[in-house]
């Protein structure tokens, strides 16, 4: 990996993502994590020994007046910092307040109540931060999947070389169980490579010459030789660790609204705090002490530690759960934003379909003719094999995957948009479609002419098969081949758990003419279908469908669909390993073809959604129970730094609870 990429990945989270404080964010830059929270532990274990030696030691008053001081410095320096360098900035933060509240503690003739504020506050800010790391594991796993180095063939010697050193078009190699290191095209070897942590996908993909693959996979079986395509810095995996820590930055709606709140909560507690010891002393009479300390117990419970952490926990634990899965969100704005999708709008064409022409039928029409299904297709496929054409190269494949041996064609001849023939078995075979036999005499295309219609109305593309004498330019119909980019086998049961979900309505969107498009719409189960439209028609369409249903996400391929995106409330590229204009242009990445992961990502959003309301309603129930009891009760300042500091550390808790996260 780059140093860069390096140095990006250390890079600690800015304070209005985790709440903790400004010196921990600067140690975080000096120091290994392990040995920052080393730090913290030292600091915080200090600071509770050296309170608990002051009070229940029976020490002289100059000793214990020591061990306070100690308790006071380790439990409250970097916060000091911290809270000083906000007042500079004309805001202030929660750790300002903490501080204020341990030397009010201490006027008031309270050390130990101050010390063990300052304790707690450290402990809480340790646990956050350990939360927080947890979240960041994603970034860890997905560094760890890249081998340093890597063997390849250069100027006739094999080499080790570190990846940086590798240029394009160098040939690597990859044994089995290793892990590739660079993104590559497949020059020799056959594999299976298990692309899990790249595009979430379960099961291994079969890689023969000519395949793509991708840094961070494992090679399963067979030795493979690999044409480097892409620099380390610019492989999909560093731009995916990448896109993660960006993700990471981006704040979600939620945590924006709070952080403007947030000072003028700050603002408002120091009021209300000086209002608790104003009222009281001059109004009421009562002793100084008293009215000082009820002020600050006061401040204590109603700090917003609990709500600021709230949000950024539960919404980067979205984020590394979905890292982990081949889902990447662009920004925490766009977790909290796919909760409220009413529409999915589909692309067809590489989307719910596989991209790819494929033979679906094949069907005899000469009753008389002693050949079969396979003899038909035989015949077709080594015609085409001569062609470079889609459904050529579609035929084909089929008849390779049926494992038929073709016979060798001469004398091609090809029509461009129409069809081919060639001599095949001493006969005259061709293949075209309805068009390319016009100048013909034809027999038998009554027999053919009721399955040719009943392949239209299924949207598919139909071929006709016939022997020809060219001579006379008599064609006789042997049989008809039907193609079609068929339907991904798991779309019906993604759009029926769409449903299920709540999503109001789906529709596909293509630019195939209406019977195609009709055909797939129905096969797919979705709402509605949209036909023969053009960019601009996605867009406009789209806007239409928002102001009908509600928000809109787009479903495509990242590339010819990059204005429906960009257009949507939620743009959703699918198969975008190794797509840069997927990677750039979306809000939502899938890395891989699966669709179900659509579900997953509706599903995740609202389990986050759902969280942040449990989060922040049950903060701001503890922030109410703290001041009430404050001020009914006499609740004490250790009673209230436990309440304050232990609500902080479970809205924490429930947060992580989201890197567990299955679907629904």
């Amino acid at each position: 990996m780059s140093q860069d990429m390096l140095e990006l990945s250390s890079t600690p989270p800015r304070k209005s993502e985790t709440a903790v404080s400004d010196w921990q964010q600067r140690l975080r830059t000096k120091f290994p994590a392990q040995r920052v929270e080393l730090i913290f532990t030292i600091i915080t274990f200090v600071t509770m020994m050296a309170g608990l030696a002051a009070e229940w030691l029976d020490a002289p008053p100059a000793v214990a007046s020591v061990l306070y001081l100690i308790a006071y410095v380790t439990g409250g320096t970097f916060g000091l910092m911290a809270g000083l360098e906000s007042l500079r900035n004309f805001t202030i933060d929660v750790d300002l307040l903490m501080v204020l509240a341990a030397i009010g503690a201490a006027l008031v003739g309270a050390p130990f109540e101050g010390a063990m504020l300052l304790f707690l506050f450290s402990l809480s800010n340790v646990l956050q931060a350990y939360a927080m790391d947890r979240t960041r594991n994603a970034i860890r796993a997905l560094m760890a999947l890249r081998p340093a180095e890597a063997t390849v063939r250069r100027d006739g010697q094999m080499m080790t070389l570190p990846i940086e050193d590798i240029r394009v078009g160098d040939r690597m190699f990859v044994k089995p169980g290793e892990r590739l290191a660079l993104d590559g095209r497949i020059v020799e070897g056959r594999s299976s490579l298990d692309q899990a942590a790249i595009t979430g996908e379960s099961i291994p993909v079969a890689k023969g010459p000519g395949d793509t693959v991708l840094a961070g996979s494992i090679n399963e079986r067979g030795s493979l030789e690999v044409e480097v395509t892409r620099l380390a810095e610019d492989t999909t995996l560093a731009k995916l660790i990448k896109m993660v820590e960006e993700a990471q930055g981006q704040k979600a709606q939620t945590q924006r609204f709070i952080e403007k709140a947030e000072q003028y909560y700050a603002l408002g507690v120091i009021i209300m705090t000086a209002v608790a010891i104003v009222v009281p002393l001059f109004l009421f009479d009562e002793p100084f002490d008293t009215t000082f300390y009820r002020a600050m117990t006061l401040m204590v419970a109603a700090s917003p530690c609990a709500i600021v952490i709230s949000t950024p926990a539960t919404v980067l634990s979205a984020i590394g759960n979905g890292a982990r899965k081949g889902v990447l969100f662009k920004g925490g704005v766009y977790v909290e934003r796919a909760a409220e999708i009413k529409v999915i709008a589909f692309d067809k064409t590489g989307t719910l379909t596989q991209g790819k022409p494929q033979v679906t039928d094949v069907v005899v029409c000469d009753a008389h003719w002693d050949g079969d299904e396979s003899d038909l297709l035989r015949l077709a496929a080594a015609v085409e094999a001569k062609s470079e054409h889609p459904l050529a190269e579609a035929i084909v494949a089929f008849a390779e995957k049926r494992g038929l041996e073709l016979p060798d064609a001469t004398e091609f001849h090809s029509e461009t948009g129409l069809g081919v023939r060639a001599a095949v078995d001493g006969r005259q075979v061709a293949v075209g479609n309805r068009r390319y036999y016009a100048d013909w005499v034809m027999d038998g295309l009554e027999n053919a002419t009721a399955v040719l219609e009943q392949f239209q109305d299924q949207g598919k593309t139909s071929v006709i098969v016939a022997d020809i004498t060219e001579t006379t330019r008599r064609a006789h119909v042997l049989g008809v081949l039907a193609i079609a980019d068929v339907l991904r086998p798991d779309v019906a049961n993604v759009i029926k758990r769409l449903k299920d979900l709540g999503v109001a309505h789906v529709a596909m969107l293509t630019g195939d003419n209406e019977r195609v498009a009709a055909a797939i719409a129905r096969q797919a189960g979705v709402d509605a279908h949209y036909a023969e439209l053009l960019p601009e028609d996605k867009m406009r369409l789209l806007q239409k469908l928002a102001a009908e249903y509600g928000p809109v996400a787009m479903v495509g391929d990242g590339v010819n669909d990059a204005p429906a995106l960009a257009t949507a409330e939620i743009g959703i590229a699918m198969g975008a390993a190794g797509t840069d204009v997927a990677l750039e242009t979306a809000d939502i990445v899938l890395m891989s073809d699966d669709l179900s992961k659509i579900p997953y990502v509706i599903g995740l959003s609202r389990k986050t959604r759902r969280t942040l309301v449990q989060n922040l309603t049950f903060a701001i129930g503890m922030i109410l129970i703290l001041i009430t009891s404050v001020l009914t009760i006499g609740l004490s300042l250790p009673l209230s730094v436990i309440g304050h500091e232990g609500s902080t550390v479970l809205v924490s808790l429930n947060g992580l609870r989201l890197l567990g996260y299955k679907g629904e």
